[in-house]
């Protein structure tokens, strides 16, 4: 792969990425900011963080393939990169079936775009899939620079990596609240997981397999489903959860900070890049 994404990033929507957090968190040292909640294929936004940044990455997580043409994303892709080479990383993927009509044959689809995505000029090594099972996972080591889960745990990580092998980037996403008191912090986390994640049937079939059931995802997700996917406490022991997906076979962790309220995520990133070792 030829884009630096470092070790750390930042995962946020991109309705929500400002180009002050972005300065700021480069500042900080994380190496990525990953923009969430299908970002649109225009990707004005990616060239608005890149220009007012000098060596952080942006990556899109993900552009939605039944949104966005591969034709146009092409075209910005090349827009973008032509001005910042090596800064961005083009993650693109199929979302889920609840919010898509024409959701039929969603791995056909992906082996589709890819083809167009070659016949435009994008290359592999600076493009990753949004993937969570075992059959997209393997397409995303073959047909692009790696993998992006979201929504995962380290074992998710362990078994992404067995399925990847060495080489292909694996660069999930994981949510963090800071708060040491186990009520509050699964307060903060439990919305974040239960709408929409676990009205979708690819995440929820995606946690079936990781062991989790239908006890885990009644009243908003059990605390033990919850404390698995949103990793609470001091910077240390949030530091320490993030090293999990590492010591599985993580490349490159894309944090996202919750906060009371969906407050201001900097305080949370600004605690964590002491403790993560980017400072």
């Amino acid at each position: 792969m030829t884009v630096n994404l470092g070790r750390v990033g930042i995962w946020r929507s991109w309705r929500q990425v400002k180009v002050e957090l972005a300065a700021a968190v480069e500042q900080l040292g994380y190496g990525a900011i990953w923009l969430g909640s299908s970002p649109p294929g225009d990707l004005a936004i990616v060239e608005d963080l890149l220009a007012a940044t000098s060596t952080i990455a942006v990556a899109t997580g993900i552009v939605n393939m039944w949104t966005v043409d591969a034709g146009t994303v092409a075209a910005s892709y090349h827009r973008v990169t032509s001005k910042h080479p090596g800064r961005f990383l083009l993650g693109v993927g199929i979302g889920h079936p609840e919010s898509t009509e024409a959701y039929q044959r969603p791995y056909d689809k992906m082996l589709a775009y890819l083809d167009q995505l070659d016949q435009a000029g994008v290359p592999v090594q600076e493009r990753v899939l949004a993937a969570l099972g075992p059959r997209v996972l393997k397409l995303s080591g073959e047909r692009s620079a790696g993998a992006h889960p979201y929504l995962t745990t380290p074992e998710h990580t362990k078994r992404a990596r067995a399925i990847l092998g060495e080489g292909p980037l694996l660069a999930p996403e994981h949510k963090v609240v800071l708060e040491t008191d186990p009520a509050l912090a699964r307060g903060i986390g439990r919305p974040a997981v239960q709408n929409p994640y676990l009205g979708l049937s690819n995440y929820v079939n995606n946690l079936r397999r990781l062991g989790y059931t239908d006890a885990d995802f009644a009243a908003g997700g059990s605390d033990r489903l919850i404390d698995a996917l949103v990793v609470h406490g001091d910077a240390e022991t949030i530091a320490g959860g993030i090293a999990a997906h590492f010591d599985a076979g993580a490349d490159h962790v894309a944090i996202q900070a919750l906060a009371a309220g969906g407050g201001d995520p900097l305080p949370t990133y600004q605690a964590l890049a002491g403790a993560l070792g980017i400072g």
